[in-house]
């Protein structure tokens, strides 16, 4: 009798185990939900860009499922003091889904061709954080595809420094703002609220 108490407390043991684990089944089972796959990635963000400070390779598709602000900036325009107000935008309204993504570009001669004076420009006096890019073409035959695409889709190519084209979560063109519409300009920041 005494010899059948240990082998019992073993089974009894072995069949706790086996309980306690039965619940694991059913978190396996909803585990491919919680890790179900991002929101696919729209046509127009299918987009690789190297980033400012350092060239990384950065695919546009890590923004896919936001509202995107695209605009092509400059160092030396008049509108430069739009970063400030771009920074603002991107801080307000991060949280909720925007991003701003700016495109330096010396088409029309207000660009620096040293990307360090760029960051330094855009980081140190603007304290912008939104994501920046490498230099790069906008307008005419040689835009990059992004931009091609937006001028495309739009029927307006960038005709100055910061214009901007704001992308749905989707991933279609909401609309495009010339140069002259700041960052903060009602029209702008409704459009952007109403995307949210």
């Amino acid at each position: 009798m005494l010899k059948s108490i240990p082998l019992f407390l073993g089974l009894a043991a072995a069949s706790l185990s086996a309980m306690a684990q039965t619940p694991a089944a059913p978190a396996r089972a909803a585990a491919p939900a919680a890790n179900a796959a991002p929101a696919s990635c729209p046509a127009l963000l299918h987009q690789n860009f190297k980033r400012l400070q350092d060239e990384a390779p950065q695919d546009l598709c890590q923004y896919a499922g936001k509202v995107v602000l695209v605009v092509n900036t400059a160092s030396y325009c008049g509108y430069t003091k739009q970063y400030e107000g771009l920074e603002k935008l991107n801080a307000k309204y991060a949280a909720r889904g925007l991003v701003v993504l700016g495109f330096p570009s010396n088409d029309f001669k207000q660009e620096s061709a040293n990307a360090k004076e760029i960051a330094d420009l855009c980081y140190n006096t603007y304290g912008v954080k939104f994501p920046m890019f490498a230099s790069t073409v906008v307008s005419g035959p040689n835009a990059n595809p992004l931009h091609a695409s937006l001028a495309k889709l739009t029927g307006k190519e960038p005709k100055w420094n910061f214009t901007k084209y704001l992308i749905g979560r989707d991933g279609k063109v909401i609309e495009h703002f010339p140069s002259k519409v700041a960052p903060e300009d009602p029209a702008l920041v409704s459009k952007i609220e109403a995307a949210l």
